[in-house]
């Protein structure tokens, strides 16, 4: 990892992605509440300095901070208090920078002062994370942008190893050797759910993305983390139309129920970018 360390005391770390639209278009997706619950978790923003931002990673996992610049359509950044027992403040800036082709780069800064190294992986978690959630971002915005939507997550976790989990989760699924590009549908005894293979990620780290069309338009986002001698299995289902909610509403008691089948549950899986 990059964590980028000044004589200052500031440590940091970027993350950069190439996403389609324009200024505003790609403003709507990273600045206001809707726009962020639609490509990474639901998340209320008081559009102004000085404003609130809480985002809500799961049960009791709530992340609050303080918009301290407002730029509109270009750069906000905000401030964090409560990442961990006296943790120092963290800044996160956010920018938009346009590309010729009717494309934006986004880049998100997190940055902290400190003359320990105590914080050094909290920041490579975070470099590590963006990623994935910017490959969703890149989804919306291509397919899906500024469509009605619904967000939901469910979790479970087993003892390793991870690749055993992960192939008892993408098993039953269908999905165990799925590849780019595949056209897939979920077999019986599973929650109606279709659509195509975008990504397959292997390794330490396991992911698949997921094109839906099936029960409705949407993203799936799968993933394997382990941690802290757990491997947590998350699905997340990121649905768009007039009837995503209505999905959402009827469709997350079942994957609740057929992931608690496979595994336990596990409510407190982190959903931050450190997954």
């Amino acid at each position: 990892m990059s964590v980028k360390k000044e004589a200052s005391g500031r440590r940091s770390v970027k993350v950069e992605v190439e996403v389609p639209g324009t200024p505003e278009q790609v403003w709507q997706a990273i600045a206001t509440g809707p726009g962020i619950s639609a490509w990474f978790v639901p998340t209320e923003l008081e559009e102004r300095e000085g404003g609130a931002t809480t985002s809500h990673f799961g049960p009791g996992m709530d992340s609050h901070a303080v918009i301290k610049t407002w730029e509109p359509p270009h750069r906000f950044t905000a401030e964090e208090r409560d990442i961990g027992p006296e943790s120092p403040v963290v800044a996160t800036e956010w920018i938009v920078e346009a590309r010729s082709g009717s494309t934006c780069v986004v880049r998100v800064v997190h940055s902290l002062f400190t003359d320990t190294d105590d914080w050094d992986r909290q920041l490579e978690g975070w470099e590590s994370g963006w990623p994935g959630f910017f490959k969703i971002l890149r989804l919306y915005l291509t397919h899906f942008r500024g469509q009605p939507n619904a967000t939901f997550y469910v979790r479970g976790a087993a003892s390793g190893p991870a690749p055993e989990a992960w192939r008892h989760l993408l098993e039953p699924l269908g999905l165990a050797g799925a590849t780019a590009g595949q056209h897939w549908r979920a077999p019986a005894g599973v929650p109606p759910l279709g659509g195509t293979i975008e990504e397959v990620v292997e390794g330490d780290h396991n992911i698949l993305l997921l094109r839906l069309d099936a029960p409705t338009s949407g993203i799936g986002y799968f993933f394997a983390h382990p941690m802290g001698g757990q491997v947590y299995m998350v699905l997340g289902f990121y649905l768009y139309g007039a009837d995503a909610a209505a999905t959402a509403a009827r469709d997350e008691p079942a994957w609740n129920a057929w992931l608690t089948e496979r595994f336990k549950p596990a409510a407190d899986a982190n959903l931050s970018p450190t997954a």
